[in-house]
């Protein structure tokens, strides 16, 4: 599924991957994450899941906060969607 915006000017399609995309990068703005292969994003729900590595030894409620603030910003800024963000910790690096 993709997201799909109507403009005066004509139609604006930004498919899955590309939204996936955007969220793993901006998760990735914080120092020590890592973003793992499983990901998504639910249009119909507003969700974004994404499966991450943290520092062990680090707040890993602070860090994971800190991304999802990161991944949300991003597409609301990027492509005008506001969404939640789920945060799975798969790994400690």
């Amino acid at each position: 599924m993709s997201l799909t915006v109507r403009t005066e000017s004509g139609t604006v399609t930004v498919p899955d991957n590309v939204l996936v995309g955007i969220a793993a990068r901006a998760a990735q703005h914080v120092e020590g994450l890592r973003v793992k292969r499983r990901r998504a994003v639910d249009l119909e729900a507003r969700v974004v899941r994404l499966s991450v590595a943290l520092p062990r030894g680090e707040p890993l409620v602070e860090l994971a906060g800190r991304a999802q603030d990161e991944v949300a910003g991003a597409l609301r800024a990027m492509c005008g969607i506001d969404t939640t963000v789920d945060i799975h910790v798969g790994e400690l690096t």
